[in-house]
């Protein structure tokens, strides 16, 4: 088939369980130019070098014109990774300031216990019981719970903001040749809705200051200044919403593939030590973010074809990821693999901010699961997938367990 239509297929829900023949696809190609004008890049070398290229914005202001199916411009306040630096670097400087390094370099550290019992309360609550989602009954309610905690937020809130994190997900989907208008309303309306729920609890504790980041922000004895308002909305709204929703993906996405690999399940299981290696492989062979925008702020040569300025270039990391020219046998799960500097969380100036985090829950929660997954089955395979193309992951993810010796 043309390569023009690569990006319908990719989006094509069909095609969810498995794009990975249709990014070989892409590779063969070199860059890909769609129906809509819109470019596709999946050669590894060449998203990396597009993402270290500061000619290359992530500011969907610098569109030159509009793109049927590709997510308009967000209202303002814009988040920090819709910018570009110095505005970038500012906004996440700020906001790193309560979470990492060198500001608050043992917060990641202090959360480990609170993640490991969140973990074992989950785990317990699954004690007896022959069949689970992975998705519903551990991957969401763990990083929410963990979020929830970091930021300060009610957990008892989350069915409110599970609704607006849905919209705003939604919004920011790909779908060549659709009319997105109706979703970018609902995803700018969650988002505003959201803001000014976070911002409220924020203003609580100005002046009495609990250990979480919102108070932090609000909080900052920095006579720089901290965040106004706005962005604070943005940023807190971000860090909700990305604080769970990638690593959801990440622990799913773990599980289903152990379970396609009983070898490499068993291998674990008995050597523990192996974990972090193999989170890092999940992240490089099936990553929770597949796509991501780029536009040229002038002309952009990539692999002989030349990008004209203002047009979106859509990196397919996932693709990247799997490319043969950087990872030997790229379509084998291998937890013990070396040199791997995969492109799950991105790279260059907005290398994903919250990884750190990420790659904690990841481990522990993988640790806490592989004694149940040696027995475990998949009742569907493949699963049913979410609905983006860009934040892949299985939707829901039944596995049968086998009956505990108590319950025989």
């Amino acid at each position: 088939m043309a390569v023009d239509t690569l990006l319908e297929r990719i989006t094509d829900y069909a095609n969810r369980p498995d794009p990975y023949p249709l990014y070989a696809e892409l590779r063969e190609a070199g860059v890909a130019r769609q129906t809509d004008g819109s470019y596709l890049v999946g050669g590894y070398y060449d998203i990396v070098a597009l993402f270290h290229n500061p000619r290359l914005s992530s500011d969907r202001r610098n569109r030159a014109g509009t793109y049927s199916g590709l997510p308009a411009d967000e209202e303002e306040p814009r988040p920090f990774i819709r910018l570009d630096d110095p505005e970038h670097r500012r906004l996440r400087s700020l906001a790193t300031r309560p979470f990492g390094p060198p500001h608050s370099p043992g917060r990641i550290d202090a959360m480990r216990d609170e993640i490991t019992r969140i973990t074992d309360e989950l785990i317990e609550s699954l004690q007896g019981r022959t069949r689970v989602d992975v998705v519903d009954d551990f991957a969401y309610p763990l990083p929410v719970s963990v979020i929830c905690r970091l930021l300060g937020v009610p957990r008892e809130d989350e069915p409110t903001f599970r609704e607006w994190s849905n919209a705003i997900i939604d919004s920011g989907d790909i779908r060549p040749g659709e009319d997105l208008g109706t979703s970018q309303r609902a995803g700018n309306q969650a988002r505003a809705q959201m803001g000014r729920y976070l911002v409220d609890l924020a203003e609580q504790r100005r002046g009495r200051p609990g250990d979480d980041m919102l108070s932090a922000f609000v909080n900052d004895p920095d006579p720089s200044g901290g965040l106004t308002r706005e962005e604070l909305a943005a940023t807190a709204v971000l860090l909700l919403v990305a604080g769970h929703e990638t690593t959801v993906n990440l622990i799913t996405n773990g599980v289903l593939t152990l379970l396609r690999h009983p070898d490499q399940l068993a291998r674990l299981r008995h050597e523990p030590d192996l974990l972090p290696g193999a989170v890092e492989e999940l992240l490089r062979y099936e990553p929770p973010v597949h796509l991501l925008e780029r536009i040229p702020l002038t002309h952009v040569d990539v692999a002989g074809t030349t990008i004209p300025k203002g047009v979106p270039v859509l990196l397919v990391l996932a693709s990247g990821n799997r490319d043969p020219k950087r990872f030997r046998d790229p379509d084998r799960f291998d937890p013990t693999r070396r040199d791997n500097q995969h492109l799950g969380f991105g790279s260059g100036i907005h290398i994903c901010y919250g990884a750190p985090l990420a790659r904690v829950e990841a481990q522990i929660a993988l640790v806490a699961l592989l004694p149940h997954l040696t027995t475990a089955t998949l009742v569907e395979d493949p699963p049913p997938y979410r609905n983006s193309a860009v934040l892949r992951g299985p939707r829901h993810l039944p596995i049968e367990l086998a009956p505990s010796p108590q319950t025989r």
